[in-house]
C-alpha cells in the first residue's frame, strides 16, 4: 500500500511505521523556517517563470497561494502534518491544495536539498544580523556605564590577585573591545552565509534552464555556491557561525565570573539590580546573581552545540545525507540562547551599581602601586632588575607594618633606594598611577574617554 501523503511514495510498497514518522519528522522544530521557505519558492517561481519553465498564470497562482499561506501561518491557523515530515513539504502540500497542479509545478528544478540548504542561510543570515544588531545594543550599555566612571579606580588583577590600578571604565571597554571582535565574526560568518545552493537540485544540479544567479539577485545573495555537491551537503557556515557564538558567549560568561565575585561581600564592588537575582528557600538574607550564573551555565550549552555539528559533519561522504537534518535543533538552540542572553545582558548592564569606595579600599589590600615604584627609580638611572628587588623589600617591609606603600613615610621608602625623594608621594597614589599611563590603550581617564568617544563614533550613536 502506498502512503499517498508522501512526496515520494510511488517508489513504495508498505507505509512508513508510525514511529519512523516519529522519528524522522523535523516538521516540529523547522517550520520555524516557513517564512524563508515561502522566501525562496517565491524566488524560485520566478526564476522559472522566466525561464519559461512555469507559465505566467502559474507564477500568479503561487505568488497568491503563498501569500495565503503565509498569513495562515502567521496567524496560528496552519495546520501543520507530522506525515508531511518538514516544513518545505507542509508549505508545498497546502499550496497543491489551493491552487491545484501549479503547486505541483513548484518544485520543478530543485530538491529539498537544495531548498533546504538555501532556507537554512537565509534563516542564518537574518539571525546574524539581529544578533549583530544585540551585540551593538550591549556594547552601548558598557560604553555608558564606562563613561560614568571613567575615573573610577578599582584594583585590576592577574591570578585574581591584586596588580595594578585601573578604571572601572577601562575594565568595561575590555568587554566592549571583546564584543566588537564578536561583531566583526558575525558579519564575516554572514558572507559565507549568505550565498545560494538552490539550484544545485538533489547533488548534480538540473536539466532545467535555471538561472542562478537572478535568483541570487532576488534573494540578495551576494553569490552562488559554486559546485552542487558541495552545495548541498556543507553545513561549515552553520558551524562557523556556532563557533563565533561559542566566543561571545565566553566572552559573556568571563563577564558574568567576575560580576558574580564582585557582587560576593568578599569584593563589594557592585550591586546588581533586583529584578535580576533571586532570594534563598531557605536563608532569607541571600540575593543571588542567578541572571549570570546561568550566563555561565548556558554556555556550556552553546559550546555543546558547536560540538554536536562539528560531529555531525566530521564522517559523511558526499553529498546530502538524513545526518544533516540535526543540524537544526543545535543551530536554532544557540541563535535563542545568544539572543535572549544579549538581551537581558544589556539590560542588567543598566541595572548594575558601582560602590567606588569598596574598589578604592581594594586597591590598598595588594599593593597595586608597586610596579610604579619600580619604574620610578628606573626613571631615576637604576637598572630594573635592581629596582625590582628594592621595592620586592620594601613591600615585605610595608606587609610587616601593615601598610600600604603610600603609608609609609619618606625615610622609610629612601632605606630602599636614596634615589626616591618627596616627588614619590603622587607616584604611589592609585589615581597618580592610572593618570600616568596616558597613551592609546591605557587606562588614564582621558584615554578612557576618547576610547568611548571612538567607539560611539563606530556605533553610530
Amino acid at each position: 500500500m502506498q502512503d499517498s501523503k508522501k512526496g515520494w511514495s510511488g517508489r513504495f510498497t508498505e507505509p512508513v511505521s508510525d514511529l519512523v514518522k516519529r522519528y524522522t519528522a523535523s516538521v516540529d522544530f523547522d517550520k520555524r523556517m516557513a517564512e524563508v521557505d515561502i522566501q525562496g519558492s517565491l524566488a524560485h517561481a520566478t526564476m522559472l517563470q522566466r525561464a519559461g519553465v512555469l507559465t505566467a498564470d502559474d507564477l500568479r497562482a503561487i505568488q497568491s497561494g503563498m501569500a495565503d499561506i503565509l498569513d495562515e501561518i502567521r496567524h496560528g491557523t496552519f495546520e501543520w502534518s507530522l506525515d508531511l515530515e518538514d516544513v518545505h513539504m507542509n508549505i508545498e502540500r497546502r499550496l497543491t491544495e489551493k491552487i491545484g497542479d501549479a503547486g505541483k509545478r513548484l518544485h520543478t528544478g530543485r530538491s529539498r536539498n537544495d531548498q533546504v540548504a538555501t532556507d537554512i542561510r537565509l534563516y542564518l543570515r537574518g539571525a546574524i544580523d539581529m544578533l549583530i544588531g544585540l551585540v551593538h545594543d550591549l556594547q552601548l550599555s558598557l560604553l555608558d556605564l564606562a563613561e560614568k566612571h571613567a575615573a573610577t579606580v578599582m584594583p585590576g588583577f592577574t591570578h585574581l590577585q591584586v596588580a595594578q590600578p585601573v578604571t572601572f571604565g577601562h575594565h568595561m571597554l575590555a568587554y566592549v573591545e571583546m564584543l566588537g571582535r564578536d561583531a566583526e565574526r558575525f558579519a564575516d560568518t554572514r558572507r559565507r552565509v549568505n550565498r545560494l545552493p538552490l539550484g544545485a537540485a538533489a547533488l548534480a544540479g538540473t536539466t532545467f534552464p535555471v538561472d542562478r544567479q537572478y535568483t541570487a539577485e532576488l534573494l540578495n545573495f551576494e553569490a552562488v555556491c559554486e559546485n552542487s555537491l558541495d552545495a548541498v551537503s556543507d553545513r561549515d557556515f552553520a558551524i562557523e557561525f556556532s563557533a563565533a557564538a561559542s566566543l561571545t558567549m565566553t566572552h559573556l560568561s568571563r563577564l558574568s565570573e567576575e560580576l558574580i565575585l564582585w557582587m560576593s561581600p568578599r569584593f563589594g564592588f557592585i550591586d546588581i539590580a533586583d529584578r535580576f537575582c533571586t532570594g534563598s528557600s531557605i536563608m532569607p538574607q541571600k540575593k543571588n546573581p542567578d541572571v549570570p550564573e546561568l550566563v555561565r551555565g548556558k554556555t556550556g550549552r552553546v559550546n555543546g552545540n558547536l560540538v554536536s555539528l562539528l560531529t555531525l559533519m566530521k564522517g559523511q561522504p558526499l553529498a546530502y545525507n538524513k545526518d544533516n537534518q540535526e543540524d537544526k535543533e543545535p543551530l536554532f538552540d544557540t541563535v535563542d540562547t545568544l539572543s535572549d542572553t544579549l538581551r537581558i545582558y544589556a539590560d542588567m548592564m543598566r541595572g548594575i551599581t558601582v560602590r567606588p569606595d569598596c574598589m578604592a579600599a581594594a586597591v590598598k589590600q595588594g599593593y597595586a602601586t608597586a610596579t610604579d615604584l619600580a619604574d620610578y627609580l628606573v626613571k631615576k638611572g637604576l637598572p630594573f632588575r635592581d629596582a625590582h628587588e628594592a621595592v620586592a623589600l620594601a613591600v615585605r617591609y610595608a606587609e610587616e607594618k601593615r601598610k600600604d606603600l603610600s603609608e609609609l613615610q619618606l625615610v622609610e621608602l629612601q632605606s630602599f633606594s636614596s634615589l626616591i625623594e618627596a616627588d614619590i608621594a603622587e607616584v604611589l597614589t592609585a589615581d597618580g598611577s592610572i593618570a600616568a599611563r596616558d597613551h592609546i590603550g591605557g587606562t588614564a581617564p582621558n584615554q578612557v574617554r576618547l576610547q568611548i568617544g571612538k567607539w560611539r563614533q563606530r556605533l553610530g550613536v
